[in-house]
């Protein structure tokens, strides 16, 4: 006699009511008779089986609070230096005893507004209007220097890059011998300010909460090859600073954090 798959079905839950179908883990879970499911009852006892969760902030200080006040010698921390980010795993565990690393902090480091502005102005075409109220909006952090690296008042510096004219001259030669002539022309495009232009501005800035401040070189250059000057500022050793900001990251959290955990650059996926 053949059975269907209904009546199969009904004798499959019969067995497992029969048999209690409580499972021995650390987690209390039961076996459904709809399909055989696993189900787990831990959101009805008074508290979670194990402590699990994600903590994510900005603030350094408080990473590191979190962290220390966790207190478990065991965690792992990563450190992505190219995103500013730190991952801590307090339950990784080991080869041993593999944890789940579903308990960990957050750390994602917040660029302040003057920092963002210095990644944002670098290698871009301004116009005059355009870069002269930008060192007004940013006048506080900035000192401008000039050819010679003498300091000049950051209103000269405004008023060096408000002023700034164009000339233009041409220069021709004519030679003629008995069986030829030669004609060159020389054009010169010269930028010109009644004032001083700076030639570098200075902008001073901490970069990351928790971190100390920078000073960026920002270096001044006029391009003239149209009927209006276009200016540009370039950051002189970007990527040698962002370098040295980013392993000053390491450095500053591993003091904070101490003996409370231990960190390692890169990152960790604990699929």
């Amino acid at each position: 006699m053949s059975l269907t798959k209904e009546a199969v079905q009904l004798i499959t839950d019969t067995a497992l009511q029969a048999a209690g179908k409580q499972l021995a883990t650390k987690t209390p879970t039961v076996v459904l008779p709809d399909g055989c499911q696993v189900v787990t009852l831990e959101k009805w006892q008074a508290g979670r089986s194990r402590f699990r969760g994600i903590y994510s902030t900005h603030s350094l200080a408080d990473f590191s609070a979190y962290v220390a006040g966790r207190a478990i010698p065991t965690a792992k921390g990563f450190i992505d230096q190219d995103e500013m980010t730190c991952t801590l795993l307090f339950n990784l565990g080991d080869d041993v005893s593999p944890g789940h690393a579903d308990d960990r902090a957050v750390l994602k480091l917040k660029a302040s507004a003057g920092y963002k502005a210095a990644q944002a102005i670098g290698g871009r075409a301004m116009s005059q209007k355009d870069l002269s109220d930008w060192i007004e909006d940013w006048h506080q952090y900035l000192n401008a220097t000039d050819d010679a690296g003498n300091t000049m008042t950051i209103a000269k510096a405004i008023a060096a890059v408000r002023t700034i004219t164009i000339k233009a001259a041409s220069e021709s030669d004519h030679t003629v011998s008995e069986t030829s002539a030669s004609r060159s022309t020389l054009d010169q495009i010269e930028a010109r300010s009644k004032e001083t232009l700076p030639t570098a501005l200075l902008f001073n800035v901490i970069p990351f909460e928790g971190l100390t401040e920078q000073q960026i070189n920002l270096r001044v250059s006029v391009i003239t090859s149209g009927a209006q000057p276009v200016l540009k500022l370039r950051w002189v050793g970007e990527e040698v600073q962002r370098e040295d900001i980013a392993q000053e990251f390491k450095t500053v959290l591993q003091d904070k954090i101490g003996s409370n955990a231990a960190l390692s650059l890169g990152a960790f996926d604990p699929k």
